[in-house]
């Protein structure tokens, strides 16, 4: 199965991933870290060998992944706000809206990332319901994160 990460009308990134349940409503998958080398955040890296277990919802306006070092120690979670997913046979694909969040393993970091490409996005003005979908989203899941995590929400 693929996951397809589009934006701005134009895939994004596209890499394979393990299906490992479906409820119909919630997908979850298995992915290797996608990019090429490693990317520093400053606040979490990413780098080969770690592994993503993301869930993808039809009716919900995020993606949860759970991050993974290459020796299985937990380094949190990144959060995607994005459209609702799509998943047809072989692929999950989802239409990133710019807004993030970061919940680091011990809960010490919640931090928003990437509201000022949101704002820039324009998409308050183009579809102000999508807007405020993702900005309820991200609300949301900041709450969580802040109430200790996301268990309850991926059981």
């Amino acid at each position: 199965m693929d996951v397809v990460l589009v934006k701005a009308g134009r895939t994004k990134i596209r890499y394979p991933a393990e299906p490992l349940s479906d409820d119909g409503t919630r997908i979850t998958v298995r992915a290797a870290w996608a990019s090429e080398g490693v990317r520093d955040f400053g606040f979490v890296r990413f780098e080969p060998g770690d592994v993503f277990t993301e869930h993808y919802w039809r009716d919900r306006w995020y993606a949860v992944k759970e991050v993974r070092d290459s020796r299985g120690a937990l380094k949190g979670w990144y959060c995607d706000i994005t459209r609702p997913a799509e998943v047809s046979a072989g692929e999950i694909v989802v239409e990133d809206l710019d807004l993030d969040l970061w919940r680091s393993a011990d809960g010490t970091d919640v931090l928003r990332l990437d509201e000022d490409e949101f704002e820039a996005s324009g998409l308050a003005a183009t579809d102000p319901a999508a807007a405020a979908a993702a900005l309820a989203a991200l609300d949301e899941l900041e709450l969580r994160a802040r109430e200790g995590g996301f268990t309850a929400l991926l059981t």
